[in-house]
């Protein structure tokens, strides 16, 4: 009976060490993060590789004044009511976050033409679509970048917009 139990504690004392070491060690930040949410029946733009490491070191250093929330700049949740965005400023390397899509649940993008047309709030469009959030949120903090740095479309270092889809979405080939 002795030898049971203490053989019993044991696998269970080394599972538990398994687990906690798990939930320490948190989810890996993938350098490159092709941006092909599988929501999407198609993609009608080319894929986009996000360079996640470049943005949370190399310019975050660069540009502090434009990297205040740290995460929360790019990574935020939303009010209980959905009216609001919070930026999850205290996220750390390797903590866990959602995916876009499991807030902006639609799988798609809306023009500002037919937006109009629908008589759609932009704010509620990035709200509930998927591909409006993730251009809403890259293209703020570009425009920030671009105006920081006085550049235009034309000029070399730009931080692409909404308003240059190719610099991020080149032609398929």
């Amino acid at each position: 009976m002795g030898k049971k139990f203490l053989i019993v504690a044991v696998v269970v004392g080394v599972a538990v060490l398994f687990v906690s070491a798990g939930l320490y060690a948190g989810t890996e930040v993938k350098d490159l993060i092709p941006m092909n949410n599988k929501a999407y029946k198609k993609h009608e733009e080319s894929i986009y590789t996000f360079k996640h490491k470049i943005h949370m070191t190399e310019y975050a250093e660069k540009y502090p004044d434009l990297y205040q929330l740290g995460c929360g700049e790019c990574h935020h949740e939303q009010t209980e009511d959905k009216k609001k965005s919070i930026p999850l400023k205290d996220l750390k390397e390797g903590d866990e976050v959602k995916n876009c899509i499991e807030c902006h649940k639609i799988a798609a993008y809306i023009a500002t033409k037919e937006r109009k047309k629908k008589k759609l709030k932009k704010k509620d469009v990035i709200r509930d679509y998927h591909a409006n959030a993730v251009h809403a949120n890259c293209s703020i903090c570009h425009r920030k970048y671009n105006k920081k740095m006085k550049l235009k479309s034309k000029d070399k270092g730009y931080a692409p917009t909404k308003a240059k889809c190719k610099a991020c979405h080149p032609k398929k080939k």
